[in-house]
């Protein structure tokens, strides 16, 4: 006889669960009491919003998923905004929520919610378990929707009385990973395709991508001297040094580059989803029927000519796909390759960063100081605003596992993130890039880093505004600044009242300095970057902005 706690706590040992991030609640004391026996890392948050992130991450780093428990009601839709970016983003975690107990449901109980209506839209999955004999059962099937076609999130709730409930149940099993792999015929048809082609384009994005398949690919666009591209956020699927590279298909992304994919006589994109922000709109592929003869690769089968119309859809994993490409060889040596050098200076020069720009703290020559310096593995994470575009437009990724930021671009998730990834990575450098507005909406997960002595540098970029809402706000209005404006705390004595590393740089040859001794600290750092808000992009002022230059 085991209870419904530590029946959860075996399913999730069972399942491969090393750590798990938390908010305590009294709705699910009974797990936290099986978690007391079990070897399973529990790293305690300071808002379910900041736990669901780093569910995320940790699924986004590892195709694992992400754990997260928090209790009902206000903790359940705090964590929300955690379960909407794991579904936009394709990114496996399971939330577990405390409810109340069976036998007060639906009169509007202490912090009663419905959570199959509050999260049927937003989870691949909302379950309620209600006997704890079918726990087994539920969380491996949990672990199974989570990681299978399009991963995403799943929510298990649990009553509480339930989870005291003693029964008797089988040992929970593992869930099986389902692997979709291209047939012989499809694989044909791409190569006839490619073998006709003379300007080919390849998009690279989503999730279930490991280290093995980005390597495997990296060889076949090398042997294929293709053009690649990755789509919004997903720049760590491939080495930005390689000659193939092109660049990322984002927010403003580099003309040279989408007149490449507009002028296309064949593009495969690979792994992703091309939704609105790497499409500019829907129109670097137009929907439902591209320009461009279309192979669309993707794990799940309901994504295929759900937005587009492919020539050839392949329903593959961009594991087994990659595999499969890797027996490919071209029957001639390709036409484009010339197109493809000239794409790949095209982005070095693209990346290069500004060394001017307004005010004393020039984010330029930062970004060229942090390109010379970082390792290679470094992993670095952002929440949303403009100041990301520092990070996304000059930052040249290498390697798999280096890159945590919402596609659905979420504020507050850089710091939460960085935590659960320099857990995840102990002795890889963990970067995180926040605003001023970004860093407060989930800031208070620098004392999750300083409890759990996790050595992240945050380097909040605070030009007093909130930046993206701001440059919109001037273009379209003018002159007519509302609700934009942010009075900010000391970011540096933020951090050094928590217990890590905090300094301010007002000039931009403080930087390399400051952020030298905030390695050296050995604490969990933020560095605070004075900007200048016209400052507001890389290549425009807000002042242009306004007068419509």
């Amino acid at each position: 006889m085991k209870t419904g706690g530590q029946l959860i706590v075996e399913a999730l040992e069972a399942n491969g669960v090393d750590r798990l991030y938390c908010v305590p609640g009294e709705s699910y004391l009974a797990v936290l009491d099986a978690l007391h026996d079990s070897d399973i890392r529990t790293i305690v948050c300071r808002q379910e919003g900041g736990a669901a992130m780093m569910a995320d991450c940790h699924g986004r780093l590892t195709g694992r998923p992400g754990i997260s428990f928090v209790t009902r009601g206000p903790g359940a839709t705090n964590a929300s905004a955690g379960v909407h970016i794991a579904m936009q983003d394709s990114v496996p975690m399971i939330l577990f929520i405390g409810q109340v107990a069976r036998g007060i449901k639906e009169r509007e109980a202490f912090q009663e919610v419905d959570y199959k209506a509050f999260y049927g839209s937003m989870a691949k999955w909302v379950v309620e378990i209600d006997d704890a004999a079918r726990i087994p059962e539920l969380v491996t099937r949990a672990f199974a929707v989570a990681t299978s076609g399009r991963p995403g999130p799943v929510v298990v709730s649990l009553p509480e009385d339930m989870l005291t409930d003693a029964v008797e149940a089988p040992a929970a099993l593992p869930h099986m990973p389902v692997e979709t792999r291209p047939g012989d015929e499809e694989m044909e048809k791409l190569a006839a395709l490619l073998g006709e082609a003379k300007r080919p384009f390849v998009i690279l994005g989503g999730t279930r991508w490991d280290e093995a398949s980005v390597a495997s690919f990296k060889g076949s666009a090398e042997r294929w001297a293709l053009p690649v591209g990755c789509s919004f956020r997903r720049q760590m699927l491939f080495d930005h040094l390689h000659p193939s590279y092109a660049g990322d298909i984002g927010i403003g992304p580099n003309p040279a580059l989408a007149d490449a994919i507009r002028n296309a006589d064949l593009v495969l994109l690979l792994g992703g989803r091309l939704g609105e922000m790497p499409s500019s709109d829907y129109t670097l592929l137009k929907s439902p029927y591209p320009d461009q003869p279309l192979v669309h690769v993707h794990p799940d089968a309901g994504e295929l000519g759900r937005v587009y119309r492919p020539t050839l859809a392949i329903n593959a994993t961009p594991s087994a796909f990659a595999a499969a490409f890797a027996a490919l060889s071209p029957a001639t040596p390709p036409a484009w390759r010339a197109e493809t050098e000239r794409l790949h200076a095209a982005y070095l020069a693209w990346s290069t960063p500004p060394k001017t720009g307004p005010g004393p703290v020039k984010m330029g020559p930062i970004m060229a100081w942090l390109e010379e310096n970082l390792p290679d593995d470094t992993i670095l994470t952002n929440g949303a605003g403009n100041y990301a575009t520092w990070l996304h437009r000059f930052h040249r990724f290498r390697r798999f596992a280096t890159q945590g930021a919402p596609t659905s671009g979420s504020m507050g998730y850089g710091t939460p993130a960085a935590v659960a990834a320099k857990d995840l990575f102990p002795e890889r450098e963990v970067i995180a890039f926040a605003g001023d507005g970004c860093f407060l909406m989930n800031g208070q997960e620098f004392a999750t880093a300083v409890q759990y002595g996790l050595p992240i540098i945050v380097v909040v970029v605070n030009n007093g505004t909130y930046g993206t809402i701001r440059m919109h706000q001037e273009r379209h209005y003018p002159g007519r600044v509302s609700a934009t404006d942010l009075k900010n705390p000391d970011f540096a004595a933020l951090a050094r009242a928590y217990g890590g590393h905090g300094e301010t740089v007002e000039r931009t040859e403080e930087f390399a300095g400051t952020f030298e001794r905030a390695r050296a600290s050995g604490k969990p750092a933020i560095i605070e970057v004075k900007l200048d808000a016209e400052a507001i992009t890389p290549t425009k002022t807000l002042t242009e902005i306004r007068e419509g230059r």
